[in-house]
């Protein structure tokens, strides 16, 4: 019998495929069929929304809408046939895929302070974290609580040579393009992360040329959305990869 009630709806547009939603969901609802995330059956989605967390593209949502009434039984049915939920295509065998699962590192020893003279010089990684793209990074990521952001365009780390010593260690990086990705589904994703986390501040990196400029506005609009006063500061590299004063 069909009652409105919540269910999850898929975007497919915005679903990449990637499978982090399928073992999230404790009933078996969601499997992965041509590459995209799918609702098996209405009755088998109890519309709580646990997925929804998992998917770094905002894919998922929860909507009201005229659907199979959520049967409990037929879930448990389900679940010895099924056994485990079908993997992405694109997933290794410990399922999702490798490029979006959320890693956070310890930091790397430091530097000595003096290296001898003529010593190569040590280099150390402050990466934190793992993914680091802005559109990949759910705004449930744990190392985003408290954090102090990095975004940068991603052009700046091949410009400043010294980008993780001077820039990136102890905060979190979020890298992107503000030319070729989408402004309004960064606005959304960062807003979502103001909201979600209690961001002391963002240090907005980007290049000098104009298509870099609207990061700033991006970023200052999303905590404006969220309604976060947050410190944000930006620092501008020259295409030669000096401070740009």
């Amino acid at each position: 019998m069909k009652t409105k009630r919540q269910i999850i709806e898929i975007d497919e547009e915005l679903c990449n495929g990637c499978g982090l939603c399928v073992p999230a969901c404790a009933e078996g609802a969601i499997r992965i069929v041509d590459g995209k995330a799918r609702l098996v059956k209405d009755m088998f989605c109890d519309g709580l929304g646990a997925c929804l967390g998992e998917c770094p593209t905002g894919a998922l949502k929860i909507i009201e809408r005229e659907a199979d009434a959520f049967d409990e039984k037929a879930v448990r049915e389900h679940l010895k046939k099924t056994k485990a939920p079908a993997p992405s295509p694109f997933a290794p065998a410990q399922g999702g895929c490798p490029s979006m699962t959320l890693h956070s590192f310890a930091p790397a020893a430091k530097k000595p302070a003096a290296a001898p003279k003529g010593a190569a010089e040590a280099s150390g990684s402050a990466l934190s974290h793992w993914p680091v793209q802005i559109r990949l990074i759910p705004p449930t990521a744990p190392f985003l609580k408290n954090g102090d952001l990095l975004v940068a365009a991603d052009c700046v780390p091949a410009a400043y040579a010294d980008f993780h010593r001077d820039f990136l260690e102890g905060r979190v990086l979020l890298l992107g393009c503000p030319k070729f990705d989408d402004k309004a589904e960064y606005l959304q994703r960062f807003a979502d992360i103001f909201r979600a986390n209690d961001i002391r501040s963002v240090k907005v990196l980007r290049m000098e040329v104009p298509c870099c400029s609207s990061l700033l506005p991006i970023v200052t609009e999303a905590a404006h959305q969220a309604g976060k006063d947050v410190h944000v500061e930006e620092v501008v590299i020259t295409r030669r990869g000096t401070i740009d004063q």
